[in-house]
C-alpha cells in the first residue's frame, strides 16, 4: 500500500546497496562491511630507513663470499665496516681481529670483501710502523693488515715488531700521538695514530691487541658449506656501490653520531670497543639496535671466557678454587688437603700436571701469594685443627679477577 505523496520505486530509482559476500556463494566483488559496521584498516608498515637497507644489503654481500662462525659475527663485521665511514666521530677506533687456527679458513677472503667497502682502505702485509703512522692523518684511513702472524707469530718476531704493536694499541683511542724526531733540525714532531684497523692472521694476536678488538674466529668450511668465488673485476662494483651508499648515509649524521651515548650491554674496554658499532646500529634503526647489542653481549662474553681459559695460572686457579668450594656446598672454610684433592682430580685443569705430584701445598701458596691469600690453621668439624682457607679470603679476588657472569636478563640494553 502506497503512502500518500510517495512516488513508487522505479527500476532506476531503487537504492543500490553495497554487495556483501555470502559464504559459500560466488561473488565477483570484494566483500565490504555492511552499513553501520566500523571499517578496520591495517596500519601501513613502518618505512625502512636507508641505513637499515644498506646495512642489510652489505650483510648479504658478505654472506655471499665467506662463512662466518655465527650470525652475530655477520652483524659485527657489517657494523664495523659501516663505522669506518664515521671514524672522526668516535672516541675509540675498534680493531677487527680476523683469526683462525690454520690456513684456508677464509681470513684473507673476508679481508678482500672488507677492503672494497670500508672508508679509504690502506692495505699492508709487512709495512714498517714508521710508514704506517706517517700514512695516518686527521682524517684517518682504514688500516688493513693481512698475514698479521708474520708480525706477531712468535716471541722473537713480535719483539722486532714491538713498535707496530705499540702503534696499534695507541691508535685505539683518540689523542694518543706518537713522537718522532724528524727534519734537518731534529725537531720533535707529533704523528697521529688514531685509525680503525682490521688484522687477519693465523693464531691469536698479542693480548693487548685482542683486548681492543672485535674478534672474528674463522673456521674452515664444512662439506656442503658453499660460497661464491670472489673476483675483483666482477664483484667490486657492487661493493663499491654499497661503500658509496654508506658514506652518503652517514656523512650528514656526523654531528649526531658524536653526541650519541648508546646504552651498552657490556662495560669497560669492551664497551669502548663496541660503542661505534652500536651507535651505527642506533642510527640505522629497525632491527639493527637489537642485533648489535645481541652480538656485543654474545661475542664479548665468548672472548672473556677465552681470555680466562688462556690467562695466567693465578686467575685460572682462583676460578677453579671457586668451583672447588661450590663442589663442597660452599662451606665457610675448606682444608688445604681437601682443596688440593679436588683440584688434582680434575683432568680438565692444569693442576694434575703442575708437578710430578700435581699441585702441592707449596705450589698453591706461591700462586696465591700475589693475591694476598695464604692458608692458616683453622678449626673444622669435630674441633679438629688443620691448614685451610676461608671463602671470605677469596671474595675480593674473585670479584676483581674472575667475576661471576651477569645474568642475561640484566645485561640487555
Amino acid at each position: 500500500m502506497e503512502h500518500a505523496g510517495a512516488e513508487p520505486y522505479s527500476d532506476s530509482a531503487k537504492p543500490v546497496w553495497p554487495s556483501v559476500a555470502v559464504p559459500g556463494q560466488p561473488n565477483d566483488e570484494p566483500a565490504v562491511p555492511s552499513q553501520g559496521e566500523p571499517t578496520t584498516v591495517d596500519p601501513a608498515p613502518a618505512p625502512v630507513s636507508e641505513g637499515e637497507q644498506v646495512l642489510t644489503e652489505l650483510r648479504k654481500q658478505i654472506r655471499r663470499y665467506v662463512v662466518l662462525p655465527s650470525e652475530e659475527a655477520f652483524t659485527a663485521v657489517t657494523l664495523w665496516v659501516a663505522a669506518t665511514h664515521l671514524q672522526t666521530a668516535w672516541q675509540h677506533a675498534p680493531r677487527l681481529a680476523v683469526v683462525g687456527p690454520a690456513k684456508r679458513c677464509g681470513k684473507s677472503r673476508l679481508l678482500d670483501v672488507i677492503t672494497e667497502s670500508v672508508h679509504d682502505p690502506l692495505i699492508t702485509v709487512n709495512a714498517s710502523a714508521a710508514a704506517v703512522f706517517r700514512s695516518i692523518t686527521d682524517t684517518p684511513p682504514t688500516l688493513l693488515v693481512d698475514e698479521a702472524d708474520t708480525l706477531f707469530g712468535s716471541v722473537k718476531v713480535a719483539e722486532k715488531n714491538e713498535e707496530m704493536r705499540g702503534l696499534l694499541n695507541a691508535g685505539h683511542q683518540r689523542n694518543r700521538p706518537t713522537l718522532r724526531v724528524s727534519g734537518p733540525n731534529h725537531e720533535v714532531a707529533k704523528f697521529p695514530t688514531f685509525a680503525m684497523a682490521a688484522l687477519a692472521g693465523i693464531g691469536d694476536l698479542p693480548d693487548t691487541i685482542m683486548d681492543r678488538s672485535i674478534v672474528i674466529r674463522m673456521r674452515r668450511r664444512r662439506p656442503g658449506e658453499q660460497v661464491e668465488e670472489f673476483r675483483t673485476f666482477r664483484d667490486t662494483p657492487a661493493l663499491h656501490a654499497l661503500r658509496d651508499r654508506l658514506a652518503a648515509w652517514l656523512a650528514p649524521l656526523h654531528a649526531e653520531a658524536m653526541e650519541l651515548t648508546p646504552a651498552m650491554p657490556v662495560q669497560d674496554r669492551a664497551a669502548d670497543t663496541w660503542q661505534p658499532l652500536v651507535s651505527v646500529a642506533d642510527l640505522a634503526g629497525g632491527r639493527w639496535p637489537d642485533l648489535a647489542r645481541t652480538a656485543c653481549r654474545v661475542m664479548a662474553k665468548h672472548e672473556a671466557e677465552q681470555d680466562q681459559d688462556s690467562s695466567s695460572l693465578g686467575i685460572r686457579l682462583l676460578a677453579d678454587i671457586r668451583r672447588a668450594f661450590a663442589t663442597e656446598g660452599n662451606p665457610p672454610a675448606l682444608r688445604t688437603s681437601r682443596l688440593l684433592d679436588i683440584l688434582n682430580q680434575d683432568d680438565e685443569t692444569p693442576w694434575p700436571e703442575h708437578t710430578a705430584n700435581g699441585l702441592t701445598p707449596r705450589g698453591l701458596q706461591i700462586l696465591l701469594k700475589e693475591y694476598g691469600i695464604s692458608s692458616a690453621t683453622r678449626r673444622f668439624h669435630g674441633n679438629a685443627q688443620a691448614k685451610g682457607f676461608t671463602r671470605q679470603q677469596f671474595a675480593d679476588s674473585w670479584a676483581r679477577y674472575c667475576p661471576e657472569p651477569t645474568p642475561e636478563a640484566t645485561t640487555g640494553a
